[in-house]
């Protein structure tokens, strides 16, 4: 019996290797045959951004709200107030902004991950509930994965 050589799959086909610069249309490749599998349990994946940019004077973001409507949820990747804009409710009208459109697009809830040193409090405040966390992640701190349903169960 011979085993195959690393980094190639029994059969010849190329497989494993890591990278920090994947060729063009990797994430595409992968993303197409992953919702290809799930299609038939879950119909189509469908992702639409949602987006909130907060602009300074001279109309440069300066931060706002990142986030992906997928699979009836809305998931807020980044969100982030300038200090200055701090204490003002900017971060809570964006949250209000993001809500309301994810019910507009028939999304069930908001899910939303933060570290224990950053934002738990507001979260807790606009009625997120902790779902998972995530020991040390940086070391030395957690990451905390919470979530608030727009419509009941």
């Amino acid at each position: 019996m011979t085993s195959a050589a690393p980094g190639i799959v029994p059969g010849g086909v190329s497989c494993i290797a890591a990278s920090d610069d994947p060729d063009p249309g990797t994430f595409q490749a992968i993303y197409a045959a992953l919702d290809a599998c799930s299609r038939p349990v879950i119909g189509p994946a469908q992702p639409r951004l949602l987006v909130i940019p907060i602009r300074n004077d001279d109309g440069a973001v300066a931060g706002g709200l990142w986030g992906c409507t997928c699979l009836g949820w809305l998931q807020v990747q980044m969100l982030f107030v300038p200090e200055p804009l701090r204490g003002r409710g900017i971060g809570t009208l964006l949250m209000a902004e993001a809500e309301a459109e994810a019910s507009a697009r028939g999304c069930l809830g908001v899910q939303v991950d933060t570290f224990s040193f950053q934002a738990v409090g507001f979260y807790q405040k606009l009625g997120f509930a902790v779902f998972g966390t995530l020991r040390d992640c940086p070391p030395g701190h957690d990451r905390l994965f919470f979530a608030k349903r727009l419509i009941a169960p």
